[in-house]
């Protein structure tokens, strides 16, 4: 990575080394009760509730760090990058809670104001350029939008108290395994009793919604257009909320069941705030690693640089521990797989261990990705057209949450999709650029800044068979510096350094089939009962003591740990009957 000369002086900032392995001073033994292939957050969670019920557990995660997705990387001296996922607001509140996480590191900076989107237009009677300020403020919120339409500014209020309610009413769904419909409907009255419980969730999601289950069923299954249409008439405030329908999958703000990946980026809680978003002290990795931490007090053991090459299975058909690359052989009464479930089942797991039809229908899971994730390292903040002088409001304070750009209106984002959706990367790609050393200042030196930038849509593949080689991933970050160059003049002359992730790098660098960030898109017909599979939605596999506890399974992606606590629930359960 090429630095300006002007600058080497950040070289000279080696506070930290680059990450270092987080391996467990224990050796690795040839048997533990489980083992968890993959250190991803979801991984490290099921391994801190296995542990602490009891079950002897190892985690082997194959890169140097732990993490996964969420994972900080020192990759120019001085600057910590969140180097995938950036923000946090779904991590379910009682993990926080039962691991004591904030007893073990975790810290976390709240962002308010939470968004600003700057528009590209001229200023008028020397005024700057409007832009759309939101945050936990109603009131503020409301001013911020009566700029563009006083009745959307009137019906904003409304608006979210409803989707606020509908988030509300989806969480007992997110803490409980899915129905379980084979045993809701076997032969056996022991069966079906026992499988009551798993209803409850459903039931209790219902009673919530009340007289708005039919709203409800909208935005599940209607545009996000749709419904951000009836509700409001300014293109900046449709804009900006359609960000969240569309985000990291390879969807238009047109497209049906983009109402519920909306619904999916706003039912997260920060510190008591529903619909909350912060930084994590110390970058992404920090709140893995407190994970980790407190896995480690009960007694786990985590180890990296540790890739397994297989997944042992008996003559009976029931998983028996792995095989690392270097051929060392580990038992364990179960596994589990933090990996997407197509490297899971199609990689790992002997194929003879597998129903045929069964490996037909993982190979028919949707991973499209429309994400390329820009890390850059400045020495100095953004000077953005459209930050006022002469609202109190401190700049730094007004783009310390995420910042819109191409957000104009909604005819941008769905122009944008269009070029992906012919192979094209987007001419006016969608961003959403965050500035985390705002607020937490142990992740760059001191008067720099480390800027995540998710941008969309481009294709994992390029149209007429073209490579995402360095050419190609250079030229698009350019046209994405020169977007942001528009919005804020003098970007360009600040960046010290930059790491490109195209879909294809997402892949290779963390493991996520096709470069989705969700492990698996987060369509309709791959939710719930149908997640990954809907032969198989309750974490369990066909091969017996083989269990996937990562994204691709129910709730699906995002820093929620959901899955892993799930997961390991299910194992514990089976683990007592057995």
């Amino acid at each position: 990575m090429a630095i300006n000369s002007a600058r080497r002086r950040i070289w000279k900032i080696l506070l930290n080394s680059l990450s270092r392995s987080q391996s467990s001073v224990t050796a690795l033994r040839p048997q533990y009760d489980a083992l968890i292939i993959g250190g991803g957050h979801n991984g490290l969670v099921a391994a801190a509730y296995l542990q602490k019920s009891g079950v002897k557990t190892a985690v082997l995660e194959r890169r140097h760090v732990i993490g996964g997705a969420a994972v900080t990387e020192e990759l120019i001296p001085g600057f910590k990058f969140s180097r995938a996922s950036y923000v946090l607001s779904l991590l379910r509140p009682q993990i926080c809670k039962e691991l004591e996480l904030k007893k073990h590191g975790l810290k976390v900076y709240i962002r308010n104001p939470s968004s600003f989107t700057p528009i590209l237009e001229d200023g008028v009677g020397g005024k700057p350029p409007r832009s759309l300020l939101m945050g936990h403020n109603l009131e503020e919120t409301q001013k911020q939008i009566a700029q563009f339409s006083v009745k959307d500014a009137r019906a904003y209020a409304e608006y979210e108290a409803l989707i606020i309610r509908m988030a509300s009413a989806v969480e007992p769904l997110l803490d409980a395994v899915p129905v379980d419909v084979s045993s809701l409907t076997s032969t056996s009255l022991r069966q079906r009793i026992r499988s009551l419980h798993t209803v409850i969730p459903l039931l209790r999601t219902g009673v919530k919604l009340g007289k708005h289950i039919p709203q409800f069923y909208e935005l599940l299954t209607a545009p996000i257009s749709k419904i951000l249409n009836k509700w409001f008439e300014s293109e900046p405030l449709k804009a900006t909320l359609a960000t969240d329908g569309v985000i990291g999958a390879m969807i238009s703000p047109q497209a049906t069941g983009s109402g519920y990946v909306l619904l999916h980026h706003v039912m997260g809680e920060l510190e008591g705030i529903k619909g909350g978003w912060g930084y994590v002290e110390g970058g992404m990795g920090a709140l893995s690693n407190s994970i980790a931490s407190a896995a480690a007090a009960h007694g786990a053991s985590i180890f990296t640089g540790k890739p397994v090459n297989s997944i042992l299975v008996d003559s009976n058909g029931a998983a028996q521990g792995v095989v690392l690359q270097d051929g060392t052989e580990i038992r364990s009464k179960v596994v589990l797989s933090n990996a997407t479930p197509h490297v899971t089942f199609l990689k790992l797991t002997p194929k003879d261990a597998l129903p045929s039809d069964f490996i037909e229908e993982v190979s028919a899971i949707d991973y499209t990705s429309a994400t390329t994730k820009i890390n850059v390292a400045v020495d100095r903040l953004p000077n953005f057209l459209a930050v006022p002088s002469d609202d109190g409001i401190p700049p730094s304070q007004r783009i310390a949450g995420t910042i819109h750009l191409n957000c104009e209106d909604m005819a941008n984002i769905n122009e944008a999709y269009e070029d992906a959706y012919q192979g094209v990367p987007s001419t006016r790609p969608l961003i959403e650029l965050c500035i985390p050393s705002i607020l937490d200042p142990t992740i760059a030196p001191p008067a720099c800044h480390v800027i995540s930038i998710f941008t969309q849509y481009t294709p994992y593949h390029l149209r007429g068979g073209k490579e995402w080689d360095e050419l190609a991933k250079n030229g698009y970050a350019d046209r994405v510096f020169d977007c942001i160059e528009q919005y804020a003049p003098g970007f360009k002359a600040s960046v010290v350094g930059r790491d490109i992730l195209t879909p294809p790098d997402l892949e290779k660098v963390f493991g996520l089939t096709g470069g989705n960030i969700f492990h698996g898109a987060m369509s309709l017909d791959q939710l719930y009962l149908s997640r990954p599979l809907p032969s198989y939605s309750n974490y369990r596999s066909p091969v017996k003591g083989l269990y996937l506890c990562g994204s691709g399974t129910h709730p699906g992606g995002g820093v929620m740990g959901s899955a892993g606590r799930n997961a390991a629930h299910v194992v514990l359960s089976d683990l007592k009957r057995s």
